[in-house]
């Protein structure tokens, strides 16, 4: 791993972040003060903003970049990332830089660094998937989610932690150790896009991609305190993501606004028209009391009640009914999901040219969970082709219209609830976690709210909704119809803008 610091001094840059610690060291706080002031405005502008600052000429996209390496060098003990070339990253800000000065073309993303969470490819940094095995794997191309981002002008900025393999959400990884929350670094950042959401949390990076195959990018969203997108099932390229379940999985935006997660929706998807002005008034937001609001964390439960109040007294109205079956078709959706990890995580390896086959793959897990929970899904007997088909072709489709007459039957425009019912939870309880004064299993319990849109294709916007009184951030999440994801958007933004701001995390120590 890169000693950030001593690139820095190397290569003359971060001068601001250099002279601060040197001053602080020596015992001149004042010093301190006025260098994190110095970048403190930089740090805090979201990748639309940037855009604009480097598009305009405001901001050269070299200084952005060395302010955020020297943002990461403030952050590195919260373990972040896998793979960085700040090097690499300095060069092509001074080329995006170069293309500006000569009047060339520019994309909507042009000398803005991203963040990529590390199971999805990319040419120029290994794609690990947070896995000892493929700690070399170099893939011959980028994923196409990623190549549309850098064809608008991204940058690469670094690969992220992960709950090795995305299968878990704590982010505890036993191979590349685990990544910590940056509002409490003794904390969870949720996962398993926890590497991407801390790293936009801790302002290393204005925004980036993550996975999100049960909750995976609105978890560490709503622990992390930013906004994550999960969109409609097959709306985003899935190629070139190591994979657990095609049903379920899907890339997906992370950043600290909604507003940024719309610039890189559009930029992925090529539906990038300004989104539609959504008045909060007459705005229709189902609540599933049913197993949404069940078993809450008081913090989280107090969080979302003032929520609610924001948004009725905005004059959203609140419709009280649940989704007709529920409970017995999201069970069916579980034996579909879990066929899929045994079969296509093996033909991934074959097809990307790893060299790894998966029993040298399972042998070098290094999380204790994520071990158990690959020997459960290989050890256990398959279910048939017949039974596959069965949950495919009857009961997803039977699961997919209920949320879809459940929308049109109450003529909702989006349904409300807590992202996850609690807030993040010490690092090390990868098994159970204390909610209201007993222990109960991590990863359900976690998940619980944000996989059942996956298993229906619908998509999932979480969005900050405030801190507990132990400063951890608590999220909620809409969900709305299939396909709807812009209109989704747009309500996010309505919503997101009658609520207050969630804080940044106090500064780095």
């Amino acid at each position: 791993m890169i000693d950030r610091r001593e690139l820095l001094k190397a290569i003359g840059l971060g001068a601001v972040v250099i002279a601060g610690e040197w001053l602080l060291a020596a015992g001149t706080g004042r010093g301190r003060a006025v260098a994190q002031t110095a970048a403190t405005d930089t740090v805090e502008l979201t990748a639309a903003q940037a855009a604009a600052a480097i598009r305009n000429g405001e901001l050269s996209a070299e200084s952005y970049a060395e302010r955020l390496i020297a943002q990461g060098t403030a952050w590195r003990h919260l373990n972040a990332f896998i793979s960085e070339d700040p090097v690499a990253v300095l060069a092509a800000a001074r080329a995006a830089d170069e293309r500006r000065r000569a009047g060339e073309p520019l994309g909507p993303l042009h000398g803005v660094p991203l963040v990529i969470k590390d199971n999805i490819d990319t040419l120029d940094l290994p794609t690990t998937g947070g896995t000892a095995a493929l700690r070399s794997h170099r893939p011959s191309r980028n994923a196409p989610v990623v190549q549309a981002l850098f064809d608008a002008g991204a940058l690469l900025f670094g690969k992220t932690n992960l709950h090795e393999l995305a299968m878990g959400i704590t982010n505890n990884n036993g191979v590349f150790g685990a990544v910590g929350n940056p509002y409490d670094p003794s904390m969870i950042p949720g996962g398993s896009s926890g590497g991407t959401g801390a790293a936009i949390g801790a302002r290393i990076a204005p925004a980036g991609l993550g996975s999100d195959t049960g909750g995976s990018v609105r978890i560490p969203a709503a622990l992390c305190g930013i906004a994550g997108l999960r969109p409609s099932s097959g709306r985003y390229p899935g190629a070139g993501i190591v994979p657990i379940s095609s049903t379920n999985d899907t890339p997906g935006p992370m950043a600290r606004d909604v507003t940024d997660l719309a610039l890189l929706d559009g930029v992925i998807t090529g539906d990038s028209a300004p989104l539609p002005a959504v008045p909060l008034s007459g705005l229709r937001l189902g609540l599933h009391r049913e197993h949404f609001w069940e078993d809450l964390d008081p913090q989280t439960a107090a969080i979302m009640t003032r929520v609610l109040t924001t948004l009725t007294d905005a004059g959203v109205e609140l419709v009280e009914e649940s989704i007709p079956g529920f409970r017995r078709l999201r069970a069916a959706m579980g034996f579909a999901a879990r066929q899929e990890a045994r079969t296509e995580l093996v033909r991934d390896l074959d097809e990307s040219d790893t060299g790894i086959d998966v029993e040298a793959l399972i042998g070098q897990i290094g999380s204790p969970d994520v071990r158990a929970f690959i020997a459960e899904i290989f050890d256990a007997p398959a279910i048939s082709e017949a039974e596959y088909r069965q949950v495919m072709e009857v009961y997803r489709p039977r699961y997919q219209a209920a949320y879809a007459e459940y929308f049109s039957a109450n003529r909702l425009d989006a349904m409300i609830f807590p992202a996850t019912p609690l807030p993040a939870r010490p690092i090390g309880h990868d098994d159970t976690v204390e909610l209201n004064g007993r222990q109960v299993p991590t990863f359900p319990t976690f998940a619980r709210n944000t996989a059942p849109a996956s298993g229906a294709g619908i998509p999932g916007l979480a969005i900050p909704a405030g801190l507990s009184e132990d400063g951890l951030p608590v999220g909620l999440e809409i969900d709305g119809p299939v396909m709807s994801d812009r209109r989704l958007l747009a309500i996010g933004l309505a919503i997101e803008g009658a609520l207050p701001r969630v804080p940044p995390p106090r500064s780095a120590p």
